[in-house]
């Protein structure tokens, strides 16, 4: 299935990552085929830290992706067309804890040759190893109202930061 994407380097990726990310989504996953969960999100971002190109997520604790991205070192992160936001809109209202989310939207995922769960319909997939971790801290917001305003139940999202492996972009 990989053979449908070609890998790019992070440094030659030119699409605009604030509209990915905050207007497109993705799909945060981590697993295995066998033993997976994935997620919508629209926090986030790529860049380079600690001389390495990377990726950063936010998942809250309750959230049922959060325990697969504690229990596994890497994550992958996917972008789709238009056409798939009802599946982005899915994965984003419906616990993996109660539905198959892959199998109920239909998604084809397969197993990237290092190992991550990634997905055919995407136009990008990124893989990641996650490299440091840390919660929100109430303590440290600078503007309070975003504080009050996101967290009115004090359910601080934990951040990752992972090393960009791999970006898959499709084939046209």
């Amino acid at each position: 299935m990989i053979e449908k994407f070609k890998e790019l380097d992070p440094n030659d990726f030119k699409d605009n990552v604030i509209r990915l990310i905050g207007k497109e989504w993705m799909l945060i996953t981590a697993g295995t085929l066998t033993d997976v969960n994935t997620m919508t999100a629209a926090w986030g971002g790529l860049g380079y830290l600690w001389n390495l190109p990377v990726a950063f997520i936010f998942i809250r604790p309750q959230r049922y992706t959060f325990e697969f991205t504690e229990m596994y070192l890497t994550f992958a992160l996917s972008f789709f067309e238009k056409k798939h936001r009802e599946i982005l809109t899915y994965c984003g209202n419906h616990s993996g804890r109660e539905f198959n989310k892959i199998k109920e939207t239909g998604l084809s995922a397969f197993q990237s040759p290092s190992g991550n769960v990634l997905f055919k319909e995407a136009k990008l997939n990124i893989e990641c190893t996650k490299i440091y971790s840390d919660d929100i801290k109430e303590s440290k917001f600078i503007l309070p109202e975003i504080d009050h305003r996101v967290y009115p139940d004090k359910d601080y999202h934990r951040f990752y930061i992972g090393k960009i492996d791999h970006l898959w972009l499709a084939k046209k």
